[in-house]
C-alpha cells in the first residue's frame, strides 16, 4: 500500500481546481491524483467541437502539459478508483492497488444514463458521448463503417451538442426527444421553437414525444431504430444522450452520505472527516434556493474543487452556492439560460419576454421581489455575463426591468451604484 497526504480522484475541472486550491495553501504537501481516463486534463465541454473539427487535439488542453509536474503532483492516469474506505482512510483501485490518504477529494464526475430495457443498446455503433474517449471512438467508427446517418436519442444539452458535431461531419441526423420540445427543462416554448427552426434549417429531423423502442441491427451492428409506433429510422450510428447522473458507485456502502449526489457542505466537506466532494458527483449549495443540488457545469466544478482544496490544506473558504446554467450553440444559433427559467405560478414571480422572429432573438427574464432570478437568451447573448452578475450579486433591479429587455442593454444602462457594484466584482464571481 502507498500513502499520500492529499488524494484526488478525478482529472477534470474539479480535480484541477483542487490541486490549485491546495497549492495556494500548502506549497509542498504530497498530492496524488488518479483518474480512470488516460488523457491529461482536458476541456470536457469541447469534445463535440473536437468531433466536429472545430478544435484540434492541442486545443483540448485545460492546463499545460507540464502542469502536474510544476504543481508537484503524482499522477496515476488510467487507474480507476473502485472503493473508498473512510474508516481505514484508503482507496482501493480496480487493479488492486490500495492508496492511503490523510485528506480525500472525490471528483469522479457523472456517468451517462443508458436505458435499461432498450434492445440493441450494447451493439457496436451505439455510443454515449461524454468523454474524449467517446469522441475518438465515434470518429473511428464513422470512418471505419462509412456512416452517413445517425440517430441521437435525447434533445437535451448533450444531445444537441452531439447533433452539432455530427452535422459538421456531414451526417444526416434525426433527434428523438421524449418531451414535447427540445431543452424542455431549461427553455420555454418560444426559445425551443427557435432552436427547432435552426435544426430544421440545417437539415436535422426532430421528432418529439417519442423515443426508440429498440436499436435495429444488421450483421450485429446498429442499423437504425424502431419507434413505439412502428416507424423505422435508418442509421449506422446511435448516440444515447438521455442525460448524466452523479457516479456514486465509488462510495456505495462507505457511510458517506448521498442523495442524488454526494452531500457536501459549504466547505465542500462530506459527513465523513477528511473526505470532500466536488464537481458533477457533488450535491452542494444552490445559490437561489439555499438547498443542496447537483449542478453539473464546468465553472461550478472548478470553483468547488478549488474551495475544497483550500479547506483540505487547512484554509477556511466558503462555497456561496452554484447557479444552474446552460450554454449551447446549435446550427449557428446561440442560447444561454441560467437560474429559474420556468417559475411556478402563484408564487410572486414576474416574467418578462421579448421575441423578434425576424432576427431570431429572444429574451426572457424571471424576477422575484425586484431581483433577477433567471433568464433565457437566444440569438444575441452578448450581455449574458452582466445579467448573470446581477443574479449572483443579488442586485435589486426595481425600475430597470424594461432596460434589461432592450437589445442594447449593458453596464451603462444601470445606475451608478449598480455599475460600481458589478465592476467591483461584487456581482460577479471571479
Amino acid at each position: 500500500m502507498t500513502s499520500t497526504k492529499y488524494l484526488i480522484i478525478g482529472n477534470s475541472a474539479a480535480g484541477v481546481g483542487c490541486v490549485e486550491g491546495i497549492r495556494q495553501t500548502d506549497p509542498t504537501g504530497e498530492i496524488t491524483l488518479l483518474a480512470k481516463e488516460t488523457e491529461h486534463a482536458y476541456s470536457r465541454p469541447l469534445i463535440t467541437y473536437l468531433l466536429g473539427g472545430k478544435v484540434d487535439e492541442a486545443g483540448m488542453a485545460y492546463r499545460p502539459a507540464d502542469f502536474y509536474v510544476q504543481q508537484r503532483v503524482k499522477t496515476m492516469l488510467g487507474v480507476e478508483a473502485a472503493k473508498v474506505d473512510p474508516a481505514a482512510k484508503t482507496v482501493t483501485c480496480a487493479d488492486g492497488q490500495v492508496i492511503g490518504y490523510e485528506k480525500l477529494l472525490i471528483a469522479n464526475g457523472g456517468k451517462p444514463i443508458t436505458p435499461p430495457n432498450l434492445p440493441g443498446a450494447d451493439a457496436p455503433g451505439v455510443f454515449t458521448f461524454t468523454t474524449w474517449g467517446d469522441a475518438r471512438a465515434i470518429e473511428q467508427y464513422i470512418a471505419a463503417n462509412d456512416v452517413k446517418e445517425a440517430v441521437v436519442i435525447g434533445g437535451g444539452l448533450i444531445g444537441l451538442k452531439s447533433v452539432e458535431a455530427l452535422t459538421a461531419r456531414g451526417l444526416k441526423v434525426t433527434v428523438l426527444e421524449l418531451a414535447p420540445r427540445i431543452l424542455a427543462v431549461t427553455l420555454d416554448q418560444d426559445a425551443s421553437d427557435l432552436l427547432a427552426g435552426a435544426l430544421a434549417s440545417a437539415g436535422v429531423k426532430l421528432l418529439t414525444n417519442t423515443t426508440a423502442q429498440r436499436v435495429d441491427l444488421e450483421n450485429g451492428k446498429a442499423a437504425g431504430v424502431t419507434l413505439p409506433d412502428g416507424q423505422k429510422i435508418a442509421a449506422g450510428l446511435v448516440i444515447l444522450a438521455i442525460g448524466v447522473l452523479p457516479d456514486l458507485s465509488l462510495v456505495a456502502g462507505s457511510g458517506i452520505a448521498t442523495e442524488r449526489g454526494i452531500l457536501a457542505d459549504e466547505r465542500l466537506a462530506t459527513n465523513v472527516e477528511g473526505v470532500y466532494a466536488a464537481g458533477d458527483v457533488a450535491q452542494a449549495l444552490e445559490l437561489l434556493s439555499g438547498e443542496r443540488r447537483s449542478i453539473p457545469i464546468w465553472p461550478n466544478a472548478y470553483r468547488q474543487g478549488f474551495i475544497a482544496g483550500v479547506n483540505m490544506a487547512g484554509g477556511d473558504k466558503v462555497y456561496e452556492g452554484g447557479l444552474a446554467m446552460n450554454s449551447v450553440e446549435i446550427c449557428g444559433l446561440a442560447t444561454i439560460s441560467a437560474g429559474i427559467t420556468s417559475p411556478p405560478e402563484g408564487q410572486g414571480y414576474q416574467v418578462l419576454t421579448k421575441l423578434d422572429p425576424k432576427t431570431k432573438n429572444y429574451r426572457k427574464l424571471v424576477l422575484k421581489d425586484h431581483h433577477l432570478v433567471g433568464y433565457v437568451l437566444v440569438g444575441d447573448v452578448d450581455r449574458a455575463g452582466i445579467i448573470t452578475g446581477l443574479i449572483k450579486g443579488r442586485v435589486e433591479v426595481k425600475g430597470l426591468e424594461e432596460k434589461l429587455l432592450a437589445p442594447d442593454f449593458g453596464l451603462i444602462s444601470l445606475p451608478a451604484m449598480h455599475r460600481e457594484r458589478v465592476t467591483a466584482g461584487l456581482g460577479v464571481w471571479s
